[in-house]
């Protein structure tokens, strides 16, 4: 079998190596047949070691050899120092490879090989005597991988996606939405806007248009030139962009792959988009750097981390197989965008190698989510009641920085309701009803997110939602901001929602498999996978100023930072910058774009140190990187971003919270369901009459929230590059199926 390497960077070899030329390669004598495949073999392949050193090794640089897609795999082979790469020979169940590859080393040769069969193939090298094979596990360019069935229905949107000069894809070929792969070509103007390079241009030099824009490329001046391939991956419709001349056939790509995520979640489900997170930065493509994205990489779009890392991972090595393998992917978004760089980094290590986020939230379905869920008890509750609280004891209750924000985040949950998100395209005779439609797509995060976790008896997805035993008020009640009677009575009446987000009486109860779900496929950010092995610059544009409501909250930073300590002991792989709300997440001029230059400092800093792991991230940190805010005037002061005390960027930023905060859960809000107590009339800081003991217990019959307690159904990781399916709510690890 092969080397199996220690580390998960260097299994698949995705973040250690960089592109390199291909040179031509003479090709040897005829190897013997290919010997059928050990299908009791996993798909870590096999190597054999010469007399001279180095093993005769193969392996897919493109991807992971067991979630190969669309038939191609960039492919390198390592040959013992003993034989001559002129020696080698590669082969498939299909024939002869070897013209396929070409030397990029005294003992490498590397090539992308096509034609792959869906299912598992045997790639079989020979060199000197000796003998390599792999299996990869090939899937179709249409998915699905790794993320469960394809999810139905699915509209295609091929009509409206805009593509850089203006015109659209046109209609879609098939049910799976696919186009006709095509390459374009735009150039930057000395106006600084995108024009379509025209067709004589691409041809001749002498034809460049006289707007064209030079700039200067590590030391290289070179055509401000755009190549950008636009193809159907994951049903998505993805894009790759990088420097290159046409006309002379040279790129000035500085080896370096910047991925982009789109932000959103509204309507996100059963729609394929209208556009990627981005693949034309100006800044980004000047500096060398690739880009790629796909609609299903926008939460606006596609609100599910998992179908996200599915279509990341497949672009991402489509990108691979056209140009190469990157020195380092780095994963830049914002918001929505902020959860997918973070989920997929920590469910499925090795794609991203550093990410710089903004807007950031640990996740869709718990950090955010819950949030909102309670603002709309909140919300409904005021409604029904409005005397029984003031807006300042409301907005204290609910730990937001105004009593707008109720409002606002409770209208922000819409997406936990069946029936009320869906975007203008998705047809209206596909969407459930409970009376006229009762098996019609519902437009909630459970819903979308099937594979991870599960069915009910009726179809609907199980649903991780909770409030049982939660004291909404808690501190409201413990500081005398708000009477006992105030704080019963909002318990008594706060009450939760069905299935169908309706109101009801009692209290909302997480249905059990949903909650391991959750916890066991990293829906819920564990961070102790992946994440906590990466840099990360997290950038936080402060938007909570009175009467904002915004949901991008700055205590969301601090919830990552205790996740993050909670895996590895210590959050100091996250950097943390707080700037004023005007900023927003430029990457064009702002300080996002200099985090992903001193993002670019930081990653090639761990890979000269030659380690792997937190640790050595940490230690290859660059010591002016510090944490950090900026003040409206734009001074900078540099000093820990903590949540709570008084310092200079919370006097300016202040950092709000939550009610489930302020009903005693920790920072790391990583609790779907409580561990219940019995009530403790002693807790309250008050001396409680008979008859306000005896209503307590009427109002929780089965206890409270226990907060020092794990949660019920709280587990560890299952672990990382989980594969979903057959059936929704079914799992396994990569190569341990059964």
């Amino acid at each position: 079998m092969t080397k199996v390497l220690p580390h998960w960077k260097h299994r698949f070899a995705v973040i250690i190596g960089a592109g390199a030329i291909a040179l031509p390669l003479a090709l040897a004598a005829p190897t013997p047949a290919l010997a059928d495949p050990d299908d009791s073999a996993t798909s870590t392949g096999s190597t054999s070691t010469g007399s001279g050193g180095h093993e005769l090794a193969i392996e897919t640089l493109s991807s992971r050899p067991e979630v190969v897609s669309g038939g191609d795999a960039r492919v390198r082979i390592t040959v013992p120092r003993n034989a001559s790469p002129k020696s080698v020979r590669v082969r498939t169940a299909d024939g002869d490879h070897t013209d396929e590859f070409r030397t990029t080393g005294r003992h490498t040769l590397e090539g992308v090989l096509t034609g792959l069969p869906d299912g598992r193939s045997t790639i079989v090298a020979t060199a000197a005597g000796q003998r390599s094979t792999l299996k990869v596990t090939n899937h179709p360019i249409t998915g699905p991988v790794f993320a469960g069935p394809a999810e139905q229905p699915f509209v295609c949107q091929t009509e409206k996606f805009k593509l850089a000069d203006g015109s659209t894809l046109g209609p879609a070929l098939d049910d799976d939405c696919s186009i006709e792969p095509r390459t374009d070509y735009v150039y930057r103007t000395a106006a600084d806007t995108w024009k379509a390079l025209p067709a004589d241009a691409q041809d001749d030099q002498r034809s460049r248009p006289d707007d064209l824009q030079m700039i200067t490329v590590d030391g290289r001046t070179v055509p401000f030139i755009v190549r950008i391939d636009t193809s159907t991956i994951d049903r998505g419709v993805a894009q790759r962009s990088i420097l290159d001349d046409p006309a002379d056939g040279t790129s000035a790509w500085n080896n370096k792959l910047i991925y982009t995520f789109g932000g959103g979640c509204h309507g996100g489900w059963y729609v394929q988009g209208t556009g990627t997170g981005g693949v034309l930065s100006p800044n980004l493509l000047s500096q060398g750097y690739g880009m790629a994205s796909n609609s299903l990489n926008v939460f606006g779009q596609n609100c599910n981390d998992l179908i996200a890392a599915e279509a990341m991972a497949m672009t991402r090595e489509q990108f691979i197989e056209d140009h190469g393998l990157p020195t380092f992917t780095m994963g830049v978004g914002c918001s929505g965008g902020s959860y997918q760089a973070q989920q997929i980094a920590d469910n499925y290590p090795g794609l991203l190698d550093g990410i710089v986020v903004g807007c950031s939230f640990a996740d869709v379905g718990f950090d955010q989510s819950q949030k909102l869920f309670d603002a709309r008890l909140l919300d409904q509750y005021a409604r029904k009641n409005p005397d029984a609280l003031t807006k300042e004891q409301l907005t204290a209750i609910s730990g937001f920085g105004s009593y707008q924000a109720v409002a606002s985040m409770s209208s922000e949950a819409r997406r936990m309701d069946p029936d009320a998100d869906f975007i203008g395209d998705f047809p209206a005779v596909l969407r459930y009803d409970p009376v006229s439609n009762p098996d019609g797509a519902r437009s909630t995060l459970w819903d979308h997110g099937k594979s991870a976790y599960g069915v009910d008896d009726r179809g609907f997805g199980r649903q991780p939602v909770d409030n049982v035993g939660v004291q909404y008020g808690l501190a409201q009640v413990r500081d005398g901001s708000i009477s006992f009677d105030q704080f019963l009575d909002l318990n008594a009446g706060v009450g939760g929602v069905d299935i169908d987000f309706n109101p009801t009486t009692e209290r909302t109860t997480a249905d059990p498999e949903a909650v391991a779900g959750a916890y066991a496929t990293g829906r819920m950010l564990n961070a102790g996978a992946g994440l906590s092995e990466i840099p990360i610059i997290d950038d936080r544009a402060w938007t909570e100023a009175p009467g904002s409501g915004d949901i991008h909250m700055r205590y969301h930073t601090f919830v990552i930072e205790q996740r993050l300590i909670k895996a590895a002991g210590d959050a100091d792989n996250q950097v943390r910058w707080t700037e004023p709300g005007s900023g927003g997440f430029n990457i064009e001029t702002g300080h996002a774009a200099d985090a992903i230059e001193q993002m670019d400092d930081w990653i090639m800093a761990v890979r000269s140190s030659g380690r792997h792991g937190h640790d050595a991230v940490v230690d290859a940190k660059p010591a002016d990187l510090k944490d950090a805010c900026w003040a409206p005037d734009g001074t900078k002061i540099t000093e820990p971003q903590v949540y709570g005390g008084q310092t200079r960027c919370n006097d300016l930023y202040p950092a709000y919270s939550s009610p489930r905060l302020q009903a005693g859960e920790a920072l790391s809000a990583d609790i779907i369901g409580c561990t219940l107590k019995p009530v403790d009339p002693d807790e309250y800081g008050k001396t409680l009459t008979e008859d306000q003991l005896g209503r307590l217990r009427e109002v929780f019959p089965d206890g409270v929230c226990d907060w020092r307690q794990p949660g019920k159904g709280q587990r560890e990781l299952a672990g990382s590059w989980l594969t979903f399916g057959p059936e929704p709510g079914e799992y396994h690890r990569l190569g341990r199926a059964g």
